[in-house]
């Protein structure tokens, strides 16, 4: 090509030389920096969003927030007196001045409810505790001890679980006689066993797994994986059961009041109050209804908050 025509025609715009090919691949090689992100952006680190399968979670827990207040605090939401009475205001039915009306001696039955959380929530707590305390040693027993500790521990507990819990509790209470305290105690023996039962396979779970294994093959003592490795495993498990078993123990408590064989009227507590009212459940509706309806409220909170733990447990492991 001759030198003329290698030159650009009058008014065109220069060509700038081509790229060659190993500076195009450099370029493209190079990390594009990322795009600064909106601040109204709904990608928000550390955002804390309320899904639709936690707000009953959410509500449960406030429901126990608001009756663990009432319990230490009755005072603050029902200040009178709940063993005051008033012959003339004798089965009043809810309304102004008695929200959940009045029984026959005239007493407020929504300031005898508030005041029924204290001793209702407080046997139900140590009943639970004392459930959850018998079963951790039998079954760390079960779990851990030789083949013929966990062999009698194992029938142990199968025996006592072949009672039903409410007759095992009946009778506990024959034995140990009525009462806030029998009935503690009575609750309490009667949950022993499911909850052994459970931490027993939690316990063999744990100690047959992977890093417990890699543990002992590095030479760790048996002290140090059980307070390292196994106690930590089973305290989750163990939260969750204490969660669903008050519930359950409150349900049991109130049953035993009911039938006469807890907390004695005129103490205002939830089965000592259906207890009393149970006679008069044809005509005056609500000395019956709004002690139930605590007793209900409590034990679905506590059954409901008890599930979220043991998922929340399930999702950890």
């Amino acid at each position: 090509m001759s030198e003329n025509t290698r030159q650009e025609r009058p008014g065109s715009e220069p060509t700038s030389p081509p790229t060659p090919p190993h500076t195009q691949h450099a370029r493209a090689s190079q990390p594009v920096p990322p795009r600064a992100a909106s601040p109204w952006g709904s990608h928000t680190p550390h955002r804390f969003t309320l899904r639709a399968r936690d707000i009953p979670r959410l509500i449960a827990a406030l429901i126990l927030l608001f009756l663990v207040i009432a319990a230490i605090f009755p005072a603050l939401f029902a200040p009178g007196n709940p063993l005051a009475i008033d012959p003339a205001a004798g089965f009043q039915p809810p309304g102004g001045a008695h929200p959940f009306g009045t029984d026959g001696s005239g007493r407020d039955l929504y300031t005898r409810v508030i005041h029924g959380a204290g001793p209702s929530l407080l046997i139900g707590l140590g009943a639970t505790a004392l459930g959850i305390g018998l079963a951790t040693v039998l079954g760390f027993l079960a779990g851990l001890g030789p083949r013929w500790l966990d062999f009698g521990t194992s029938r142990l507990i199968e025996v006592l679980l072949a009672f039903p819990g409410l007759v095992l509790a009946l009778l506990v209470m024959v034995i140990s006689g009525p009462g806030a305290f029998g009935a503690t105690v009575a609750v309490g023996l009667a949950t022993a066993p499911g909850y052994a039962r459970i931490i027993r396979g939690r316990v063999r779970e744990i100690a047959g797994s992977g890093y417990v294994e890699a543990a002992r093959v590095q030479g760790r003592g048996r002290v140090r994986i059980l307070t390292r490795h196994i106690l930590p495993g089973t305290a989750r498990s163990l939260a969750s059961l204490a969660t669903l078993g008050l519930g359950q123990a409150i349900v049991w408590v109130c049953a035993l009041s009911f039938l006469g064989l807890g907390v004695a009227p005129p103490a205002a507590e939830w089965g000592a109050l259906l207890n009393e009212g149970r006679q008069f459940i044809a005509t005056f509706w609500w000395l019956t209804f709004f002690p139930g309806l605590f007793i209900v409220l409590t034990a679905v909170s506590a059954t409901v908050l008890g599930r979220g733990l043991a998922r929340t447990d399930r999702s950890a492991s």
